[in-house]
């Protein structure tokens, strides 16, 4: 691997110390290198904190080295004021020479004026070192600012017969087809996400709390689709662990594409990831409106006699391991 990748490589990894924290911000990482060696690395803090430059910048004791070294970002440089001011003046202060950035910044705010502002202040800049990889990492940003609309993920367990759920139950509570370990992982990929949806059947049925007790994260913003309004402020996705966004006929057209009014009103309230963990009705109208990035299915070896089908997925697997005694199959929407 040549060292530009190696590199970039290292600014993927610790931009991953942002996830879950840096939303609605991308979760960049930042690696500045002098004479091959590493002497500053940051990533994105919590929102309305510093970027990864300003605390890669920060983290060098002997700030004389910026003046030949190389700075390494995972994504171009603001250039605009936000919650804090633009990297790229913070890099030109500094007199950083050379910038090597994983891939352009699609916001319009971005969208190259850092290169720009970089090159016209004399800096040496190369774009596009690992840029495949680097857009995946920030495949929830890249969605958000191009679709206008959140980075969807499905999610739902089944059973090696392709239920979803029994026909009946006698509690209402969760009848669980995975183990105890996957359900953690679903409580770690909870504090990951902006957001998580359900529909009325699903929290009639289960009273779910969809917060993330068996993970230290924070709790992501609760979508609950309750077309009129029925159900009782008594369930716990109603308690205040948590923010509930509720979709009634008051705020869309239930007659309309539903799924799409949705991701409308989650853009407009700058929601840039969502879990949806709805059950088999609301999975499929999510795949049947093709609004869908990733699929994280489950097969537990719980069997139900008879029960609600899984949803019919059409998607590419992209990777499957065993968590003890369930299975995880991943897949994108290709």
């Amino acid at each position: 691997m040549k060292s530009h990748e190696v590199y970039i490589s290292r600014c993927i990894e610790i931009a991953k110390n942002g996830l879950g924290n840096t939303r609605p911000n991308p979760m960049v990482g930042a690696v500045i290198v002098s004479n091959n060696k590493i002497i500053g690395e940051g990533y994105t803090s919590a929102y309305g904190g510093s970027h990864a430059e300003v605390n890669a910048i920060n983290s060098v004791g002997n700030k004389s080295l910026l003046k030949e070294a190389t700075l390494y970002v995972t994504l171009e440089p603001c250039s605009h004021f936000g919650k804090t001011p633009p990297c790229s003046d913070l890099i030109i202060k500094h007199k950083i020479p050379n910038v090597v950035i994983g891939c352009i910044d699609d916001n319009i705010k971005v969208a190259g004026q850092g290169i720009k502002k970089l090159k016209n202040a004399g800096c040496k800049v190369i774009v596009g070192v690992l840029k495949h990889e680097c857009k995946t990492h920030h495949k929830r940003f890249f969605t958000f600012h191009n679709k206008k609309r959140p980075y969807i993920i499905l999610k739902w367990a089944e059973t090696p017969d392709g239920f979803i759920a029994p026909k009946t139950k006698q509690e209402q509570k969760p009848i669980w087809i995975t183990n105890s370990y996957s359900r953690q992982l679903v409580h770690k990929w909870r504090s990951e996400e902006q957001a998580i949806l359900v529909g009325t059947n699903t929290v009639l049925e289960d009273n779910p709390s969809l917060t993330t007790r068996t993970w230290t994260g924070e709790n992501p913003i609760r979508v609950v689709i309750d077309e009129n309004e029925k159900l009782p402020k008594t369930l716990n996705v109603f308690n205040n662990e948590t923010e509930t966004i509720l979709v009634s006929n008051k705020i869309i057209d239930f007659s309309k594409n539903v799924v799409q009014q949705i991701c409308d009103l989650l853009f407009k309230k700058n929601i840039n990831s969502i879990i949806i963990e709805g059950g088999a009705k609301t999975l499929q109208t999510f795949i049947d409106t093709n609004l869908w990035d990733e699929a994280r299915v489950f097969i537990g070896p719980s069997k139900f006699i008879n029960g609600i089908k899984a949803p019919k997925l059409r998607g590419k697997l992209i990777s499957e391991e065993k968590i003890d005694t369930d299975n995880l199959k991943i897949y994108v929407n290709d």
